[in-house]
Parts: C-alpha cells; sequence; structure tokens
C-alpha cells in the first residue's frame, strides 16, 4: 500500500468539515493575542487562550524584545550546547532557578522539547515513568521515546497509583509525572497526596506546571509552591508560552540532575535554542510575575467568577478548580455546532473533539486572563446562555 493512502483517505473529511463551515482549527487573527482579538475583521471576547497574565501585550514585555533583537540579532543560529548559548539565557536560567526554589534549571527551544529531552533522557532501559491517564501529549510521547516501560494510572486517583506503584520492582528506577493544573480538565493535581506515595515508593515526582506557573503559588511559581512543597517535588518543567508570553520551556531540579538532562535530552542537544526574543520577554514577563501579585489575584477573581457562573446556568464544567474552565459536551457534532454559533456570537473557544479527549467526551475549553473585564466576561456568560439554548446544550 501506498504510504500516502491514509492521507487520500483524510484530505476528503478535512474538505468536508471545511465546506459545511465547522472547520474550528488554524483560525487566524489579525490582533495581538489579547483579551480580544480580530478575526475577519470582527472583533472577538478570546476565550480561548493561555496568555494567563496577559503579558503579550504588555509595553515592558515587547520593548525587552525588540532590545534584544537590536543586540543579538533574530536567531542563536545552532543549539544551546554549542554555539547557541548567549549570556540572557544564562541570565533567565539563574533567575528561574532561584524562583523556583530549585539548584538548577535548563531552558529548552519550546515546552514540548522540554518534556520530550528530559524524560527520554532521564527514563532508560529497565526504568519505569508512571503518568496519570490525563497526562500531556508531550508526556506520553516522551514516555514513548524513552527506552523504559510506561505505566498510566487514573487520573487524580491515587488509590491507583498506589497500587501501580506497588506492581513495579521495589528496585527499578521509577519516575511518576503529572500535570499542575491539567490543560483540557482544568483540576489540580492532589501532591499533598502523591508526594508520600511516591516517596514510599522510591518513585521520583516530576510536576508539569505549564498551566500553573505564573497562575498558582504565593509567588506565582506553581502547584509545587501552592502546597509547599517544592523541596519534595523533584523535577518541575514549564513553559514560556503561557504566563509569560514568550516560547521556549524549562526544567528545574537538583544540579546533578539538570546537569545530566543538559548532557543527554536529544531535543536540547539537537534543536537551536530560543531566539534572543524570546529569552528577554520570558525575562521581562518572569519580573512582572514575581513583582505585580496583584495580575494574579485578578486572574483568580475572573476565574472564580467564571467558575461560579458557568453551572449556574447548567452547564457541566466536570472537576475544574482553575482559570481553565472546559464545558462537556459528548456528542462530536453538538460540541461542532456549540462552537460555530459561539464564534458567531463573537466568542472565541476551543472545540476538543477525539483523540484529544476520549471518544464521546468532547468539550469546548474556556480559559480566562487577568486582562478581562467584568463586563467582558458578564457578556460571555449572557452568549453562553443564548447559544446554549438554541443549540440545545442547554
Amino acid at each position: 500500500m501506498d504510504i500516502f493512502t491514509k492521507c487520500e483517505e483524510f484530505y476528503p473529511v478535512v474538505a468536508r468539515v471545511k465546506n459545511e463551515g465547522y472547520y474550528p482549527y488554524f483560525i487566524p487573527i489579525g490582533s495581538q493575542p489579547d483579551h480580544d482579538v480580530v478575526i475577519d475583521g470582527k472583533r472577538m471576547i478570546m476565550l480561548g487562550s493561555n496568555n494567563y497574565l496577559g503579558l503579550t501585550v504588555d509595553p515592558r514585555v515587547k520593548e525587552a524584545a525588540i532590545r534584544a533583537t537590536e543586540k543579538y540579532g533574530t536567531s542563536c543560529t545552532g543549539s544551546r550546547f554549542l554555539n547557541g548559548t548567549l549570556d540572557i539565557h544564562i541570565e533567565l536560567e539563574e533567575k528561574l532557578t532561584r524562583f523556583l526554589h530549585k539548584e538548577d534549571c535548563i531552558c529548552f527551544s519550546t515546552g514540548y522539547q522540554t518534556n520530550l529531552g528530559a524524560i527520554s533522557a532521564l527514563v532508560q532501559k529497565g526504568d519505569y515513568i508512571i503518568t496519570d491517564k490525563l497526562d500531556h501529549a508531550s508526556i506520553i510521547d516522551g514516555a514513548f521515546l524513552s527506552r523504559g516501560a510506561m505505566k498510566r494510572f487514573a487520573h487524580n486517583d491515587m488509590d491507583s497509583l498506589q497500587r501501580v506503584l506497588a506492581s513495579l520492582p521495589a528496585d527499578s528506577g521509577k519516575l511518576v509525572v503529572v500535570d499542575g493544573i491539567f490543560s483540557m480538565e482544568g483540576d489540580i493535581a492532589p501532591l499533598p497526596e502523591l508526594v508520600p506515595i511516591c516517596k514510599k515508593h522510591g518513585a521520583r515526582i516530576m510536576v508539569d506546571e505549564a498551566h500553573s506557573v505564573g497562575v498558582m503559588g504565593t509567588t506565582g511559581a506553581g502547584v509545587t509552591e501552592h502546597f509547599s512543597l517544592s523541596d519534595e517535588v523533584d523535577l518541575v518543567m514549564g513553559t514560556f508560552s503561557k504566563s509569560f508570553a514568550s516560547l521556549g520551556g524549562f526544567i528545574a531540579g537538583e544540579k546533578k540532575v539538570i546537569t545530566f538532562i543538559r548532557h543527554n535530552a536529544r531535543s536540547l542537544l539537537f534543536s537551536a535554542s530560543i531566539t534572543p526574543a524570546s529569552a528577554a520577554a520570558a525575562l521581562a514577563s518572569l519580573g512582572i510575575i514575581i513583582s505585580e501579585p496583584e495580575r494574579r489575584e485578578k486572574l483568580w477573581r475572573n476565574a472564580r467568577m467564571m467558575l461560579k457562573g458557568l453551572p449556574k446556568l447548567g452547564f457541566n464544567i466536570g472537576t475544574s478548580e482553575s482559570p481553565v474552565i472546559p464545558l462537556h459536551i459528548g456528542d462530536d457534532m453538538k460540541t461542532l455546532y456549540f462552537w460555530k454559533e459561539l464564534h458567531h456570537a463573537g466568542v472565541f473557544v476551543n472545540p476538543v473533539l477525539p483523540p484529544g479527549v476520549p471518544p464521546a467526551k468532547s468539550l469546548i475549553r474556556t480559559s480566562y486572563m487577568a486582562t478581562h473585564t467584568e463586563e467582558e466576561l458578564k457578556r460571555a456568560l449572557e452568549i453562553f446562555r443564548e447559544v446554549g439554548g438554541k443549540t440545545g446544550v442547554l
């Protein structure tokens, strides 16, 4: 069979959905990615962004990126391992190390590459990686690339984790990896229960703080800080593409562990380093995250408003307890119809269908920002109510 046969079969499906007006992906935005955006000349309320603190449009962050480009140029033209390390990369890593209460830190070109490289480097033949069934795809792909065996436990189910760990050889290497805030469900990993179970079975702990750094913790350092467990969690991973208003990723932990990752993670060794502008934007954002806790407070006021308002209208938001709030619908076509009508009404959201979620578990993912106004969110709730009734979701 021709290897392109699958492509020929897939193409008509996408073409049909596009022709019928239900294709919800790769929509071009013609403005800054702010709390509202312009699409096809129409201004819309943005409820589908991970720009939790609204820093992508902050003048200080943009100016830092501009200054770095003027000083260093547009690209580092090589990997961190060889010719692609700048002094601002080192400065960023040193400041992140202190911010995250760790000994060392290394930055990757994307958050996805961070999980891919760190996990595949650490988990080797004879080792086990244990993941929550709803962990991010980059964690799962990192496990697939490793030479170890992957085991999975039921989502946020500590009894399930206990059983999985108890079934493994006591003398084997074990790494448990969980999301801090789960990117689709919006719930939080129960670290106070998870940590002692892992310690009991000699498993190391890695927390993906992609959606929680900048969002949770007294200084914004994430779920590990929120639960006062920074010293107990071995590795903290995060991304610059959300609260840091940039592009890239990082992982922090013990110096000897980060040194090993720095010299063995293939996605670091064989990929160009983050651009000067990205590094400078992340540095500027880090300073704002630390110095302006009121942004985080405003984010949580907005999140609480929607966590309360959406269920009151009759929507099923599942177990969400964060600024990530899913609207669980189930049926694929009903989800797409709901998305389409919301889009026409001026609200940008993200429809998530299988394989992004299990079969018959389609949902609309909404997320909120510190820069949303109360008036915008009240208007959004009214649109959700109107469209929910029109489409039969409510």
